[in-house]
């Protein structure tokens, strides 16, 4: 098989910059999706995304092709990368629903004359990966673990300029594999940690809870300062000056919220409370997120303001995601407190704001999302 050639299985936001991404550094690419519609849209170069600077690599590719077909998929690679979505349940498990649908399919297309490798970069329950290597292992198939730490916005230069890569695998022959295909991707040339899938899993919910516990402790500082009349920027800064702790993540602002930080963090403390290790620091780290914001409100009604302005109430700039927007609840809180508030968004997030909150709030049609 052409070492060249790579595939893509789950071709939504994510998957489908990572094909781009795969594409741009010289790689063959097949990426396979279940909706056939949306695929012919890649294929015509017709599909439009608000995710900065995907819509100008769609509109320039040259080796990258969409399909439905898994066959098809696998057949073009022995190198294949599983993007599918994961969904949190209110436990804190992650619904790997999708992959485990993606096994079953691979099951059903029977032994491989090839020994094919799927690299599962879906965030999974810990003890996943070895699962679904057991199911497939007899088909000739090795699995190995290798999530992205990405942020909606910032995708494609998230995925092309990664602060670390880590690899959860069975053999070094495995993570090597994976490392061949970031070192032809990455210019900046990131610390690559080679680890068991296990390792691999609770790493990355580690990490991300992590920075949720500093979001949270630099936020409580900052309500502090505010409260007994210091600048809490400046506060802030001096202590991530400190290259023990430095100042990604640690600014003052909206809470923790979105798709993966309250998702990895819940999935910490369920994982956690099953194997009877104490969490206490990441349960501040959430009462102080829900208690943030009621300080930020308080500070804004305290000051005596009548109106609020936002060009944006999704839970970060450059994206249309709502998904447990600090910005959002802030600005709800604030109408629930007699405050007018008006908001600038796009048309679609205009209506989803409509179909959940009706008129409370004076809306301004923005052309597009402001890029992240």
């Amino acid at each position: 098989m052409n070492k060249k050639n790579l595939s893509v299985i789950g071709i939504g936001r994510l998957g489908l910059c990572f094909a781009m991404t795969l594409e741009e550094a010289g790689f063959n690419v097949v990426g396979c999706d279940i909706n056939k519609d949306y695929v012919a849209s890649i294929n015509k170069r017709t599909f439009s995304s608000i995710e900065p600077g995907l819509n100008e690599k769609i509109a320039k590719y040259n080796n990258f092709k969409a399909t439905t077909s898994i066959a098809k998929t696998v057949a073009h690679s022995d190198l294949i990368f599983v993007t599918v979505a994961s969904f949190s349940e209110p436990d804190g498990r992650y619904d790997v629903s999708q992959v485990y649908s993606v096994a079953a399919a691979l099951i059903k297309l029977g032994r491989q004359d090839s020994t094919k490798h799927l690299v599962i970069c879906t965030n999974v329950n810990p003890g996943c990966s070895d699962e679904i290597s057991e199911r497939l292992r007899d088909l000739n198939w090795k699995v190995s673990f290798n999530p992205e730490t990405i942020a909606q916005g910032t995708i494609l230069k998230n995925q092309k300029y990664p602060d670390c890569v880590y690899i959860g695998s069975e053999t070094e022959e495995d993570a090597l594999q994976i490392q061949e295909v970031y070192e032809a991707v990455c210019p900046n040339s990131p610390s690559v940690h080679k680890m068991d899938r296990l390792s691999a899993e609770l790493t990355k919910v580690s990490l991300n809870c992590f920075l949720t516990c500093k979001i949270s402790f630099a936020n409580m500082v900052g309500d502090l300062a505010i409260k007994i009349g210091a600048n809490p920027e400046k506060v802030l800064n001096a202590i991530g000056s400190d290259t023990r702790i430095n100042n990604k993540f640690f600014k003052y602002g909206f809470g923790w919220g979105g798709p993966c930080f309250p998702r990895d963090t819940r999935a910490y403390v369920r994982l956690s409370k099953q194997n009877s290790i104490p969490h206490d620091m990441v349960d501040a780290s959430m009462r102080i997120n829900e208690s943030h914001i009621a300080q930020q409100v308080s500070n804004y009604l305290e000051a005596g303001y009548e109106n609020y302005y936002t060009k944006s109430v999704a839970y970060k700039e450059g994206t249309n995601i709502l998904e447990e927007s600090q910005q959002l609840r802030f600005a709800h809180e604030l109408q629930k407190a007699g405050v007018d508030v008006t908001i600038e968004e796009t048309e679609q997030v205009i209506r989803e704001l409509k179909s959940k909150f009706g008129d409370i709030f004076t809306y301004i049609k923005r052309v597009s999302t402001p890029s992240g």
